[in-house]
């Protein structure tokens, strides 16, 4: 089973406040240029500085990162903590339902394993990509600068969590959600955390690259014979239950017109007017058992599933579109929210699109315990961690 350790994290100093909104950022890979640009308006020790660097060109992008990464330690802007400890990370939103919920994990370093080796599991294949810029900002900086997303399989893993922690920063993002950072430094409680999240598998929901790459640094580190950080990447980790996950579906853009992929799939689905498309669509979509297949127009169309022709088949929507169209020359990229897709059609970036529904939790927890891989962007856990709240100093 894999180690899981605290770490002396690496922090925005917040002497002034707890709160360092204009610090923090989404994650790098949801989010364009504009937008990093509004983020680094904000405050110029946005983290984005470091973790999107854009402001010059090729490999000595990433050493201005890990010079500005130098110059803020030596300003005081982010420190050091004294000692190792975990980081509570909880976060307060309202869901789809309009329901508040928080969920809570926690972020600390977990063991860097190797591929088929056990004990951190991958969920779903990855699709090729060919930048290494998370590499290369890796070696550069020396550092974690954002989390991986893990699932623990421990029960009893958010009941050891609930007691707060010492607030060390919080923020509100766009979404309006409110993310709250809270340090563990009691060796006891360290035990318990560190103990509850070794003592399964580690499932990984979101950061399958950066955890790969953390593969090849550890490697590559201990090649120069210092491995001591590399051997473990900092890890965000919940536990795999309801009330711990809110996941949306990662709906497919194709470059298949939308007459000739409504015909491939008349032969696996019967189809249903579903007028003009927007996110109500995604809650008629779960009560009719269905997907839409969406129009440049705007306009879609229902596709219910024939059981006869997905025998074998994973239930799992994005299964069944890769059964569907197996034969079909095609090419597909990926985007969250119906109102998204509907602007990105309109645009022109896609000729068609399919928006799917969420992965259950019984099937996330069934490829947990079978081993098995969903196809390439099925889940879109929600809400995302904000970067910035916690780095971890890899030297």
């Amino acid at each position: 089973m894999p180690r899981f350790e605290p770490f002396a994290a690496l922090r925005y100093s917040t002497a002034g406040s707890t709160d360092i909104t204009a610090l923090t950022s989404a994650p790098y890979d949801v989010f364009d240029e504009d937008q990093r640009a509004a983020y680094a308006a904000t405050d110029p020790h946005n983290i984005v500085l470091l973790d999107y660097p854009i402001d010059a060109d090729g490999p000595s992008r990433y050493q201005l990162s890990a010079d500005r990464l130098n110059e803020w330690r030596t300003s005081g802007h982010i420190v050091v903590d004294g000692s190792a400890t975990f980081s509570i990370y909880r976060m307060t939103f309202t869901d789809e339902a309009g329901t508040t919920r928080t969920t809570v994990g926690v972020i600390g370093a977990l063991e860097v394993v190797d591929e088929g080796a056990g004990g951190v599991l991958p969920h779903e294949r990855t699709t090729p990509k060919a930048k290494t810029d998370r590499l290369d900002l890796t070696i550069a900086t020396h550092a974690n600068l954002s989390p991986v997303w893990g699932l623990s399989l421990t029960s009893g893993l958010t009941a050891a969590l609930s007691e707060p922690g010492e607030v060390i920063a919080q923020c509100t993002d766009e979404e309006g959600v409110h993310h709250v950072l809270e340090r563990v430094s009691d060796p006891a409680r360290i035990a318990t955390i560190s103990r509850l999240v070794s003592a399964n598998p580690v499932l990984i929901a979101d950061g399958h690259h950066r955890y790969a790459i953390s593969r090849t640094f550890r490697d590559q580190s201990r090649t120069a014979g210092n491995p001591q950080g590399a051997e473990l990447t900092m890890t965000y980790v919940a536990e795999l239950v309801q009330e711990q996950l809110s996941v949306a579906a990662i709906h497919r853009l194709y470059d298949i017109d939308n007459a000739s992929l409504l015909s491939v799939l008349t032969s696996h689905y019967d189809t249903t007017d579903a007028g003009r498309v927007g996110p109500h669509t995604i809650s008629e979509m779960d009560s009719r058992g269905c997907l839409c297949l969406v129009a440049p127009d705007g306009t879609g169309t229902f596709l219910t599933p024939r059981a006869d022709t997905f025998v074998g088949v994973r239930d799992m929507d994005s299964a069944r579109l890769e059964h569907a169209l197996r034969n079909t020359d095609h090419s597909v990229t990926y985007q969250h929210g119906a109102t998204e897709v509907v602007s990105k059609l309109a645009a022109g970036i896609a000729a068609s699109a399919i928006l799917i529904r969420p992965v259950s939790l019984a099937e996330i927890r069934r490829t947990a315990d079978t081993g098995e891989l969903m196809p390439p962007k099925s889940t879109f856990f929600t809400p995302k961690l904000r970067t910035g709240m916690v780095m971890r100093d890899l030297n």
